[in-house]
């Protein structure tokens, strides 16, 4: 009988325990259908995430005299978990979460939808034009992992041509591997930049990028001189004075 009561009790404890652990599972089966129904809902005709229940909108201004564009709806729990900056924006008393209107100056309605779509999804479809427009975006609300694909993608489109303007974007944006490679480029072309359009522009517009570029140029110049120097100091004969050893007449 003891053992009856034994097995009896062993057997509810094993059902408690599964209970409590199937109602763990059917929470987060529950949770991740309701993604699915929420991300799926965004289809390809409607750019906007869904609308349901969304609590603050976002207003494209492009230039300092834009119009405003069509809003586009937001949840403010998923802004505030994306992104620092709306974080402290939408849980203090800032004018944008009494009002429920996030104007974002000096950005396109196409870059707005990417960025938010981003947001929800962490997906982003990059061209040689939007991805200029998305890092600044990126950086001015801290959605560095939209940042780093934006300066990866910079990084492969770089060449001669574009690698002084990019340089100057790169410092503006705080991108450091941007910024590196396009130096990079920069140095390794250090005979011609000096007539390249972008860098007069520089030498008038950015006075301090002008120098930093011809620090680097010439900080390669020569470590290029002192790697030839040693060159040539190994290369030379050597030359001993020592005596020859003197022999003995025996």
């Amino acid at each position: 009988m003891e053992g009856l009561t034994q097995d009896a009790w062993f057997c509810q404890a094993c059902y408690d325990k599964f209970s409590t652990h199937a109602q763990g599972l059917k929470r987060k089966i529950d949770d991740l259908e309701a993604k699915n129904l929420f991300l799926s809902s965004w289809n390809g005709t409607n750019n906007n995430p869904p609308s349901g229940f969304s609590d603050i909108v976002l207003v494209a201004i492009d230039g300092p005299e834009g119009v405003p564009s069509t809003p586009v709806s937001a949840h403010r729990v998923i802004l505030a978990s994306r992104s620092e900056v709306f974080k402290v924006m939408l849980e203090s008393e800032m004018q944008e979460s009494q009002k429920g209107v996030v104007n974002i100056s000096n950005t396109s309605p196409d870059v707005l939808q990417a960025f938010v779509k981003f947001l929800y999804t962490a997906e982003v479809c990059l061209d040689e034009q939007n991805a200029w427009e998305l890092l600044p975006l990126a950086d001015k609300y801290q959605v560095m992992s939209l940042k780093a694909h934006c300066e990866n993608f910079l990084v492969s489109k770089l060449n001669w041509e574009n690698s002084i303007g990019s340089y100057s974007f790169a410092h503006q944006h705080n991108a450091k591997i941007l910024l590196q490679a396009a130096l990079s480029i920069i140095v390794e072309n250090r005979n011609d930049y000096r007539v390249h359009p972008k860098y007069l522009a520089i030498v008038e517009e950015e006075p301090k990028l002008a120098i930093e570029i011809y620090e680097a140029c010439f900080d390669r110049m020569g470590m290029r001189a002192a790697i030839k120097d040693s060159s040539s100091d190994q290369a030379a004969p050597e030359t001993s004075d020592q005596a020859a050893p003197e022999t003995s007449d025996q």
